[in-house]
Parts: C-alpha cells; sequence; structure tokens
C-alpha cells in the first residue's frame, strides 16, 4: 500500500510499505479521509514527541475490510471513527481517569502508524460507528472529541463572558459548544473575514477582527465589549504574542484558557503578581480523554454544525500541499486527506 513516512522531521516520503494485517483483537480499515491538524505541522517538525519510522494522521475515518481474531461486534463495510489513542487503563493517571497522560500511552499517527495511508491497523476497542454521520461529518469527531475534553477541564460557569481567540476548527467548534454550555456571551476575534462570518452564522454573539496593521485597534474593540475584562478567554491560536493579550483581556477571578498548540520551546511571561492579585486562572487542555462517544452524538444531532469547516482536500501524494495549507495559508480552516 501507499502511505506518507518520516523518518525524520521534515524529510518524509510518499512510499510504498507492507499491506498490514488485523491481529487478535484488531481491525483493518480501509482509510476514507483523515483530518491535517496543527498537531501534524508540529510533527512534521520534529515536536510533540514522534516515534520514527513515522506515519502520521490521528484523525482517521474508514472502513472496515478485514478483523482479527477475537473481534466481535465489528463488520465489513463498517463506518468507523477512530479514537486514536490507546492506554493501558491500570497505570496511576489512567486511574484517575486520565488516559491522555497514560505511562505506556500509544497513539496512531504518533507512536504507531497513522491514517496517512491507504490502510491503518487499529485496535476494535477504539472504533466508533460512523454510518449514520457519513464521512464528511466524521473526519470532524476527533477534533470535536478534543473540544469536549477541553469544556469539561474549563468547567464554564453559567454566564460567563467568553472571548475565544482564533477561528479554526477547533475555535469555530469552542465557540458553538462554549455558547450551549451556558456561556452568557461568546465572542470570537481572529484574523480572516470570511472565517469570522462563519463563527457569527454558527452563534457567535459578537465578532472582532483582529488586524495586524492595527493592533491597538481590536485591542480597543475588545476593551470596548467587556471594559472589566473577559470572565473566559480561550487561546485557540498557539500564538504566544496571543496569549500575552489575553492575559491583558482577563477580568479579575478571570481564567486563560490555554488550548493552542504551541511550539514546544515556547514561553509565556506571566507576572506572578497579577495572578495572585486579580485571583487569575490558568488551565490547559491536552488531547481528549472519554469524550469521544459524546462528540460523536453532538454532531449527530447537529449541535454541531461542521458546515464549511472542511475547506480544502488533497489525495494521499499532495500530502506536502496540505501541510503546507495548515500552516500558512488563511483560507484553509479544515484539510482532509482522502487516500
Amino acid at each position: 500500500m501507499k502511505a506518507i513516512v518520516y523518518e525524520k522531521p521534515i524529510e518524509w516520503r510518499y512510499t510504498d510499505v507492507p499491506d498490514p494485517t488485523p491481529g487478535p483483537g484488531q481491525v483493518r480499515l480501509k482509510v476514507v479521509a483523515s483530518g491535517v491538524c496543527g498537531t501534524d505541522v508540529h510533527l512534521h517538525a520534529g515536536e510533540f514527541g514522534p516515534t520514527y519510522p513515522l506515519t502520521p494522521g490521528h484523525e482517521i475515518v474508514g472502513v472496515i475490510d478485514g478483523v482479527g481474531d477475537g473481534v466481535v461486534g465489528r463488520v465489513d463495510g463498517e463506518l468507523i471513527a477512530l479514537d486514536n489513542m490507546v492506554s493501558c487503563g491500570v497505570c496511576t493517571q489512567c486511574r484517575r481517569a486520565r488516559p491522555q497522560f497514560c505511562a505506556t500511552m500509544r497513539a496512531l499517527g504518533l507512536t504507531d502508524p497513522g491514517g496517512f495511508a491507504e490502510y491503518v491497523i487499529a485496535p476494535a476497542a477504539k472504533c466508533h460507528n460512523a454510518d449514520a454521520l457519513g464521512a464528511n461529518v466524521a473526519v470532524l469527531v476527533e477534533p470535536t472529541a478534543c473540544v469536549v475534553h477541553g469544556l469539561d477541564v474549563l468547567g464554564l460557569r453559567p454566564g460567563s463572558d467568553v472571548l475565544v481567540v482564533g477561528s479554526g476548527p477547533t475555535g469555530l467548534i469552542l465557540s458553538q459548544l462554549l455558547r450551549q454550555s451556558g456561556a452568557g456571551r461568546v465572542t470570537v476575534a481572529a484574523r480572516t473575514p470570511f472565517k469570522l462570518e462563519l463563527a457569527a452564522a454558527q452563534g457567535a454573539d459578537e465578532t472582532v477582527l483582529i488586524k495586524r496593521d492595527d493592533d491597538e485597534g481590536w485591542r480597543k474593540q475588545l476593551h470596548a465589549l467587556a471594559p472589566d475584562g473577559f470572565d473566559v478567554v480561550v487561546d485557540a491560536t498557539g500564538s504566544v504574542e496571543v496569549l500575552h493579550d489575553c492575559l491583558s483581556l482577563l477580568g479579575i477571578g478571570g481564567t486563560l484558557f490555554v488550548y493552542g498548540m504551541t511550539e514546544e520551546a515556547a514561553e509565556l511571561v506571566v507576572s506572578p503578581y497579577d495572578v495572585f492579585r486579580r485571583e487569575l486562572v490558568i488551565k490547559g487542555s491536552f488531547s481528549q480523554g472519554f469524550s469521544f462517544d459524546r462528540a460523536i452524538t453532538l454532531l449527530g444531532s447537529g449541535r454541531v454544525s461542521v458546515d464549511g469547516l472542511v475547506t480544502h482536500r488533497f489525495g494521499l501524494p499532495d500530502y506536502g500541499r496540505a501541510i503546507e495549507a495548515v500552516a500558512h495559508d488563511s483560507s484553509c480552516i479544515k484539510a482532509v486527506i482522502a487516500p
């Protein structure tokens, strides 16, 4: 079969690898679609702890075309949204309901071969039926599951005044679910007008355009919207510069929610006195845990709208163009590779 393979950071090949065979408790999926996200851009650069040789791709949708010994309840032809994380279930963090911090964590697309290939082997227990969703919606299950976990961590107080900075796929999904989770008002700030239009169409109460040539202008708009500061400010960009601005936009007792993934070496300067004096809270959200089934429910019910989120589609040989689009193309919200 054909697959994308890295032997080291930056350098990848579109190449032939042996067709995989499912072992006991496993299924083989013929990949229908795999989403490309910011994490893949970090993996491309060698960040986030990849294991080489690496076939990335962790937002996987596929059709079962083979099962291993002992697999029950799975049938050929079934459309699957795959939870790519495989935890042990018995280590300290697993027992504390934090499987994403498992001591022996394996993850397809990071430590094990992922979905940027024609076929992938997966644990049957991690397969979620997506027949009712269809592939175009199911490819957003994994990012939605990450957002659901993020909301678990955030623990939003009803009536909170929330600012989301960033209008990528997770920023847009976050803004939808924050509104439905009790936020009194959701404001979205971002650099791309058409993405802000989509945020407004999906229910954002206010939108603010961040202009590169007018740093003070958009800050003044946000301060005018919330003179006493926002209760919650969510960074969905992964930019340290944006995170610094987020801190200044918080009100007393406010929460900075670090959702976007920065570069590993990035550092944010925080005033301990400011945290102390204004009783600020800083929270982070990593990956997803026990949220896949809820993501499928939200997508299936229409509570999360994915209309307009997938803007770019590529074939497997065009993997390089997909990474470039996610990293640098402002017209790209979500890119999908369909082998």
